[in-house]
């Protein structure tokens, strides 16, 4: 399904220097977008690179006043900023909290005011909990075991009350993101068993049986931009899943080992950590056309390649490729 980007159309994305909008914010650029990042840079400063049709604005996603003076003039914003991860947001509950659920009514309220047409959130597969189902679907109930996707699943209900005839909220629900990006995420699990391999030729696998969907960066990206293209007959005020593969932990290690090496020992633990998540992709297939292209084969090989370059040195012990250790060492507010 070909969607051709209007001319200069106009995508303000939150959480833009992060490790998706690293990848999606100069992807969009390729593709003739201007774009409006508001991040807080706190992996970098030059994770992205000076564009013309790019404005960088360092900054906080709580700023009310920052929000209603920059977003008008938008008609999309990509909604990614938020406290990313279950152990970054137990570190310090009261800022997940105030970055995730209670900076966003303000954040859908000063859009809508400001004549932004097309809303689009990324919430998480998380939301589902621990399903029983094969093929967990868009229609199935929420049971959230965490604060982290709790308020994720808050934020959608939230958001499909502002839907109008000009407001077009939109739902994602991804799956686990993997491969390489210049805002390199080392503690998601694929990447995390691909640098372990690596560098160690070791992974210890804990649990093993727990299942990960998972996708490949570039099609994630590739997802936002077609959101912003659709037709809002097909998106409005609807939920996608999306992922590639459900694969069990044991699978993934495994595929890590083709990959990187027959030399890589496995080794298994017993886990405490019962989260096993698989999703259904259909919906948006059917609707949008969408199919992933890369696979989580794709994803390993890119790490491995970006590894032999030299593109993520210290992937063992720089904290910057760790959520939780930056949480730590900023101890934000």
């Amino acid at each position: 399904m070909p969607h051709v980007a209007k001319k200069n159309k106009k995508v303000f994305i939150t959480g833009g220097a992060g490790y998706v909008g690293a990848v999606l914010t100069p992807y969009l650029l390729e593709k003739g977008y201007k774009v409006t990042v508001l991040d807080l840079m706190i992996y970098g400063e030059t994770v992205l690179k000076k564009n013309p049709n790019l404005k960088i604005i360092k900054g906080d996603i709580r700023d009310i006043k920052l929000l209603s003076r920059e977003l008008s003039g938008h008609e999309v914003v990509i909604h990614l900023a938020c406290i990313s991860n279950d152990p970054s947001f137990e570190l310090n509950p009261a800022l997940g909290r105030s970055i995730n659920l209670d900076a966003f009514t303000p954040l859908v309220e000063i859009a809508k005011k400001n004549l932004v047409k097309r809303f689009i959130y990324a919430s998480t597969s998380s939301v589902y909990g621990i399903k029983k189902e094969k093929d967990v679907d868009e229609t199935m109930s929420l049971e959230p075991l965490t604060d982290y996707s709790k308020y994720k699943a808050d934020c959608e209900t939230i958001l499909k009350k502002y839907i109008t005839e000009n407001f077009t909220p939109i739902i994602i629900r991804p799956a686990t993101v993997c491969g390489y990006s210049p805002r390199q995420r080392l503690d998601v699990v694929v990447n995390i068993l691909t640098n372990l391999a690596y560098h160690k030729r070791s992974i210890t696998i804990f649990g093993g049986k727990q299942l990960r969907p998972n996708i490949h960066i570039k099609d994630m990206v590739r997802v936002y931009e077609i959101l912003v293209n659709a037709p809002k007959s097909k998106v409005s005020g609807e939920i996608f899943n999306v992922g590639y593969e459900n694969c069990s932990v044991f699978e993934l290690a495994n595929m890590v080992k083709k990959i990187i090496g027959d030399d890589v020992s496995l080794k298994s633990s017993p886990t405490d950590d019962s989260r096993s998540y698989h999703i259904s992709s259909k919906k948006i297939k059917k609707i949008l056309s969408f199919d992933s292209v890369n696979t989580i084969s794709d994803a390993i090989n890119d790490l491995k390649l970006a590894f032999k370059r030299g593109l993520l040195p210290n992937s063992l012990t720089d904290e910057k490729y760790f959520n939780i250790k930056v949480m730590q060492s900023l101890n934000l507010k």
